[in-house]
């Protein structure tokens, strides 16, 4: 089996691959302050609730874009697994070509997403991840990855809604689907983040189809993507796994890597 791991700022998404195949996927919240044995328990408890070992590993790698955690998880997954872990950082073979101002810059999160785009849809693409941030990316025909948007994400907006007025409440994403004209204030709140959102991306998704050509696939992953994406009018794909896939098409092309 091979680990996956997705450190965002939000959540951490944890993959398992055995033959080849996503075999279980588990989101744990992101804490900054929880030590690599906490780490080490909460995903032990995991895979033995999943009737899985920790010695049935044979590598792992993982995508981080919190620093505080990187090593923290790496370390705590070496220690518990007794297998090598792979980081997405400059230098490691992703199969992606970067065209960005500063490739050593970008975020692995972006690149895994790219892999995993490459690996299983056809190019040239615009990938919408929708998580703590909103972001968008171009990647062209032969891996080629062109360059981005970002924008405040879901959750963002909804905080700063609250954070900023005097009578708007602290709100989220569950319940049932709003009225597209609000008659109440959560509804008013959801009905602007839901469908304001879709709209954005629809938007921004013809934007980029107009840059890279009408043949351009969609593709939206991300913690929130499931909220928004059936309310869009363009076709897209949604593939909430998409960077754990990228994740274990970049381990292959590097599994014989120094750990």
């Amino acid at each position: 089996m091979i680990l996956t791991l997705d450190i965002g700022n939000s959540n951490i998404v944890m993959g398992i691959f055995d033959g080849g195949k996503l075999a279980l996927v588990s989101r744990l919240h992101t804490n900054a302050i929880s030590t690599g044995d906490e780490y080490a328990v909460t995903i032990s408890s995991i895979l033995g609730i999943n009737g899985l070992s920790a010695g049935g590993f044979s590598g792992g790698i993982i995508s981080s874009v919190v620093p505080k955690l990187t090593n923290v998880l790496r370390d705590s997954c070496r220690s518990l697994l007794k297998c090598r872990m792979l980081l997405v950082s400059s230098g490691i073979k992703t199969g992606i070509n970067i065209q960005t101002d500063n490739p050593s810059v970008l975020g692995s999160d972006f690149v895994c997403a790219a892999a995993g785009a490459a690996a299983h849809y056809r190019l040239p693409c615009v990938i919408a991840d929708l998580g703590t941030a909103t972001k968008f990316s171009a990647v062209k025909k032969g891996g080629v990855f062109a360059g981005t948007s970002i924008m405040p994400g879901v959750n963002i907006s909804l905080d700063a809604l609250a954070a900023k007025t005097a009578q708007l409440p602290h709100i989220g994403l569950d319940g049932a689907t709003p009225p597209l004209v609000g008659t109440n204030t959560v509804d008013s709140m959801r009905s602007g983040i839901i469908y304001g959102t879709a709209a954005t991306v629809d938007g921004m998704i013809e934007l980029y189809r107009r840059e890279l050509g009408e043949e351009t696939e969609a593709i939206a992953t991300g913690g929130v993507a499931s909220a928004i994406i059936p309310h869009c009018r363009q076709k897209i794909i949604l593939d909430s796994d998409l960077i754990l896939k990228g994740l274990y098409e970049i381990y292959k092309k590097n599994s014989h890597a120094e750990n």
